[in-house]
């Protein structure tokens, strides 16, 4: 077939998988996914380069908004989503937008990926501007969904990220920022849910991680802007607040306890013995970010 794109490819490595004893497909599906992070480190320079519009949209007070169909908007939706409990980011700084609507996350939605309107309706909702970054999402880079998103996005001068798995993808080819991770042909011919799933949840988790940092959510290698909503969170707090402030686990739980589990100011009232409100100031004076704040 002419034009086929290389996600839709044969792998000659699992013709036979039909064949294959248990352990040999195992064995062919590991075999491919050790491809994916070497094909990501092939494409840092433009992940950095993605991370760093984030950013610098973030501090204008911009969005972070991925959009995408089937699996690629699964896979924006559930990065979105785990950027509260982990950053204590509002809702709305990081978005996951699917087509087809949230009923689309368990349920496959006939026509959602082809769909100009649905695509200009999810984006006319947003009341997207200049200073929020868009990443299109789409293993092939071609459907109308994510293509439709990237123009829209152009119309209002708002920066535009393409993750993709095709070089030939119209996305990739309009968006301000490609990134292109090529997997290659799929264990199952097309199931793009496989390698290219994987390479873009990977890339996501690239794009928030490295943005919360760079933003001041992270204090070394430790989530201070944690939000503890259950017991083992909370347990992560103390232990956070333990290790940094250098007291123990029960004068860190004191604190905690008594100013809500505010993780960073429980952190500067140990570290300088002053009060909630004190500490709430000092963070204040230094952007929220710890490293900025004296003896830090």
């Amino acid at each position: 077939m002419k034009g086929v794109i290389i996600t839709e490819k044969t792998n000659p490595a699992t013709v036979n998988i039909d064949l294959s004893s248990t352990v040999d497909i195992i064995r062919m599906i590991n075999n491919e996914d050790m491809k994916v992070a070497e094909k990501i480190s092939e494409n840092l320079e433009d992940i950095s380069k993605a991370v760093d519009v984030i950013v610098n949209n973030f501090q204008k007070g911009g969005r972070l908004i991925y959009f995408g169909a089937g699996t690629s908007g699964r896979l924006g939706v559930l990065d979105a989503s785990e950027c509260p409990p982990t950053f204590n980011t509002n809702p709305e700084m990081v978005m996951g937008i699917i087509a087809g609507g949230d009923s689309a996350l368990r349920n496959a939605i006939e026509g959602a990926e082809d769909s100009v309107e649905c695509a200009q309706a999810d984006f006319k909702k947003l009341n997207i501007n200049s200073n929020d970054t868009i990443v299109s999402i789409s293993a092939s880079g071609n459907a109308n969904y994510p293509v439709e998103i990237i123009r829209l996005a152009k119309e209002k001068n708002a920066k535009t990220i393409a993750l993709t798995c095709n070089k030939e993808g119209i996305i990739y080819k309009t968006a301000d920022i490609p990134i292109c991770i090529e997997t290659g042909a799929e264990v199952i011919t097309g199931s793009t849910r496989m390698k290219a799933g994987t390479a873009q949840k990977m890339v996501l988790n690239m794009l928030t991680t490295a943005s919360m940092v760079k933003i001041g959510k992270v204090y070394k290698n430790f989530m201070v802007d944690v939000k503890p909503t259950n017991t083992k969170l909370r347990d992560r707090a103390v232990r956070i607040v333990s290790e940094i402030a250098g007291c123990n686990y029960d004068e860190a739980k004191n604190v905690l306890e008594a100013n809500n589990f505010k993780v960073k100011e429980a952190i500067v009232q140990i570290k300088y013995n002053i009060s909630y409100n004190d500490a709430l100031q000092m963070l204040k004076e230094n952007d929220g970010i710890l490293r900025k704040i004296k003896n830090f």
